[in-house]
């Protein structure tokens, strides 16, 4: 079974791009998604998360308090690190029990943090998808109804572009210049004949 990770900055369109290779039949597991219910549904992270950040890490109802954990870890980097020390090597087990479920040549793993996780190197190959700052504000700031400063808050918080485009064996231009549906159709052939895009 082939591994496929892809990833993207805020507001670069990762999501849309995941669809298509859906569309090709790909089975796409979104990590981030999942993350969101292995906080829930496992006892090891739950654990994990009450004796880092109190009962109030979750609700009276048993239900992960979102907001009081990231009011915690977005301006401490410790918390943070805790936090997907916690819940990234679930997610990466998870992944692989998924992938091992699926009939096809290869899966796709949709990552916002793909690389920052190391996740990748459990990887065959990578894809980033790419946009140009401006297009990614614009497109978050509509999206999230947020201003200007709050998106790019987001963006300055993340890995630079040019460190995960050196991580990457392809990149997939979302800018408007180029069809995301041929690139996606590029990257799908080469993937199937085992061909990376480094150059």
């Amino acid at each position: 079974m082939i591994k496929v990770g892809i990833t993207g900055g805020i507001g670069t369109g990762k999501t849309t791009v995941s669809k298509i290779f859906a569309l090709l039949g790909v089975p796409v597991y979104n990590a981030d998604i999942e993350a969101k219910r292995l906080m829930h549904d496992s006892n090891e992270i739950r654990e994990k998360l009450l004796s880092a950040f109190g009962e109030e890490a979750y609700t009276p109802d048993q239900k992960l308090n979102n907001k009081y954990i990231a009011q915690i870890v977005f301006n401490n980097p410790d918390k943070l690190r805790q936090l997907n020390e916690t819940v990234h090597p679930v997610v990466i087990n998870d992944f692989v029990e998924w992938s091992n479920r699926q009939n096809t040549f290869y899966v796709l793993k949709e990552a916002a943090l793909l690389f920052e996780s190391k996740s990748y190197l459990e990887n065959d190959y990578n894809l980033l998808v790419s946009a140009p700052v401006e297009t990614r504000i614009a497109r978050v700031m509509k999206r999230d109804g947020v201003s200007r400063e709050e998106v790019l808050a987001r963006i300055n918080k993340q890995m630079p572009e040019e460190q995960k485009e050196q991580l990457a064996d392809y990149i997939i231009k979302n800018d408007e210049t180029e069809f995301l549906i041929n690139q996606v159709l590029n990257i799908h052939e080469n993937i199937l004949k085992g061909i990376d895009g480094k150059k």
